[in-house]
């Protein structure tokens, strides 16, 4: 989420997002395999109470937000995952659930530390949380602070979950323009975590984000001392200069691929194909633009072997009702870039095909694959235009194949629905924005096989081989 630092007073001026990555790598174990899958089309929506689906959709269950994580603009934000456990990122701090019963998801702790936007990842024993606001200092006791402030904080906090009952907070690091998400690339020696850091930027005026900010941020993360985390270099990933966005300079995502030594960088007004070999020097293997279609680039995904990247347009920070007739499916959609010769070739754009009202902000946000060997399929968030599955398997006819969503929010709130739709161990998990989590199951012959594949963790945007 982009804010706007005024006077000491913290202005929404638009949603972007996506946080995030992963645990200590290890293979997914998979079962045997099924028979090949038929193909499936999205079919007409069914009604479930106050929700609408296709129909080989249904909603399992929500898990309401709860005090003190449920005031006014205490939004649900990203997702993580790890073993039973749901982390979920929130503006007022952060909770864990036991999904150990997907159709019964139990809060085991929640954690006041209010600030935009917390996104959230899981690694080991520590989660990691993403500040993108000014605050009077790195506590959970601190308050909002106007950008002209020099001594104001923002950037990553660390807090240990070996207790999941009673997370502690340990450490903090600043950043520049602070954390607007954040990506994990472990290092070769699994003691040691690399967090790439995206902030928006620069401010005018700003002590704390001031200009030039066409960079990145990398913060060496020891996992046994987290303490001593610390910036250990600040890559510039754009040789070309970067384009002049509607909203800010920087990076809004970054997904890597450590097993294939890659990363997509979602920038705003670029697009940027890394090698990461060095985690500490990423490498420009290509930036790219689509001044035509795209206003923000805000996430990318790769596909599971690394031949292809999903790149995301969220048109209007994500506070628009982009999904209407007024509005070209090229954009606030989905493109699909096939990687040929580490160079990416635009394909085509997907945008989910159900118009929504003028009430309802709707654009493309945040998602993940869903793994089917020899597929490429997504399940992605689109505020409150729901939660879409849908197969890029043919990068030139993307299509739809699954949904989920509710009708149009009446909680008066200019931001409503789905932040995050994810894939996790046989259930898709929706971060819905002032609803709660909710537990969604796509029961499709394509889409099956997936629920063979376990994972022992999962944090978007570090991509493994599954």
């Amino acid at each position: 989420m982009i804010s706007v630092k005024l006077g000491g007073a913290v202005a929404v001026a638009a949603l972007l997002l996506v946080s995030a990555c992963g645990a200590t790598p290890r293979e997914p174990q998979r079962a045997a395999e099924p028979p090949p899958p038929q193909t499936s089309e999205a079919a007409p929506a069914q009604p479930q109470g106050d929700v609408s689906t296709s129909d080989n959709v249904k909603l399992v269950t929500t898990a309401p937000r709860t005090a003190p994580l449920n005031g006014d603009m205490a939004w649900n934000s990203d997702l993580a995952f790890q073993g039973d456990y749901a982390y979920v990122g929130n503006f007022g701090g952060f909770s864990i659930y036991d999904i150990s019963d997907p159709a019964k998801p139990q809060v085991v702790s929640q954690v006041a530390c209010e600030s935009q936007q917390n996104d959230i990842s899981i690694y080991g024993d520590l989660v990691i949380l993403s500040i993108d606001e000014a605050r009077s200092d790195e506590t959970c006791q601190s308050k909002p602070a106007g950008g002209q402030d020099s001594s104001a904080w923002e950037g990553l906090r660390i807090f240990d979950v070996s207790d999941k009952k009673n997370p502690k907070y340990i450490s903090s690091v600043r950043t520049s323009c602070g954390s607007h998400t954040h990506t994990m690339v472990p290092g070769k020696n699994p003691d040691t975590l690399y967090v790439y850091v995206s902030s928006p930027g620069p401010e005018p005026d700003s002590a704390s984000c001031a200009p030039p900010h066409e960079m990145i941020q990398v913060v060496e993360v020891p996992v046994k001392d987290p303490k001593s985390a610390k910036v250990v270099a600040s890559p510039d990933i754009f040789p070309q200069g970067q384009a002049s966005g509607d909203f800010a300079a920087g990076c809004h995502d970054i997904t890597a691929f450590p097993e294939k030594n890659l990363a997509a960088a979602a920038c705003f007004g670029d697009g940027v194909l890394l090698d990461i070999s060095d985690p500490l020097e990423p490498k420009v293997l290509q930036q790219i633009r689509d001044t035509e279609n795209f206003q923000i680039w805000h996430s990318a995904t790769f596909n599971n072997d690394a031949t292809k990247v999903v790149f995301g347009d969220e048109l209007g920070g994500g506070s628009m009702p982009t999904c209407d007739s007024k509005t070209p499916a090229t954009k606030g959609a989905n493109a699909i870039y096939d990687i040929v010769n580490n160079r990416l070739e635009r394909r085509a754009y997907f945008k989910i095909p159900r118009e929504q009202t003028p009430a309802e902000n709707c654009v493309a946000h945040n998602g993940s694959l869903i793994p089917v060997k020899g597929k490429d399929i997504m399940v992605q968030a689109w505020y409150q235009g729901g939660v879409s599955i849908w197969d890029f398997t043919d990068s030139d006819a993307p299509k739809e194949i699954g949904f989920f969503e509710r009708g149009p929010s009446t909680a008066g709130s200019p931001i409503a629905g789905s932040w995050s739709a994810y894939y996790y161990n046989g259930y898709i998990y929706s971060s819905d924005i002032l609803e709660g989590l909710d537990v969604i199951e796509i029961d499709d012959p394509l889409t099956n096989p997936a629920k063979q594949v376990k994972m022992p963790d999962f944090n978007v945007q570090t991509q493994k081989i599954y």
